[in-house]
């Protein structure tokens, strides 16, 4: 692989990873203060929905994280090692994780009687977002769950002709 695009790709995870941490420390928390102040009603659900979030954001760091180490390993020609087979586990146990939380909301939003103000805002926008969240996730961790059986696939070959030569 070409060392500008894992540069490339490096800049992006660092960017996403500073701006979720942002994100987990300020935006998150603030908005929800905010909703909470504009109604009050809201305050229940306030501090469920940011720790769901937060962990949700965290999930997506972890996989970044994962996915930085594989680059690492495709720069050293070492990407065919039982050692990225952990680092595709954590991409999918990330995905599972934020999928499970994405669904556990959805779940609660489905069921659970939420009161809603009269500027517009109804729970109906995000459950579909939680729905969204969910079946994106599920695609994704089965998507990877089929990379990593291509990755074995792969290695066994390139084991195999090893031999061979």
């Amino acid at each position: 692989m070409h060392s500008l695009l894992v540069g490339i790709l490096r800049i992006g995870i660092a960017v996403v990873v500073l701006f979720g941490l942002f994100a987990q420390a300020v935006i998150i928390p603030t908005t929800a203060a905010d909703e909470v102040d504009l109604f009050p009603p809201y305050e229940p659900y306030a501090l469920p929905y940011t720790i769901a979030s937060i962990l949700g954001v965290a999930c997506v760091q972890l996989a970044l994280g994962a996915i930085w180490m594989l680059l690492s390993m495709v720069e050293r020609d070492a990407i065919f090692t039982r050692s990225a087979f952990r680092r595709v586990d954590t991409v999918i146990g990330a995905a599972v994780v934020a999928t499970v939380v994405a669904l556990g909301a959805a779940v609660h939003l489905t069921f659970d009687t939420i009161p809603s103000p009269d500027d517009g805002m109804n729970v109906e926008g995000a459950l579909f977002a939680a729905v969204a969240c969910v079946g994106v996730g599920a695609a994704f961790s089965m998507l990877m769950v089929i990379m990593r059986t291509l990755l074995g696939k792969a290695m066994d070959m390139r084991t195999e002709l090893a031999e061979v030569i």
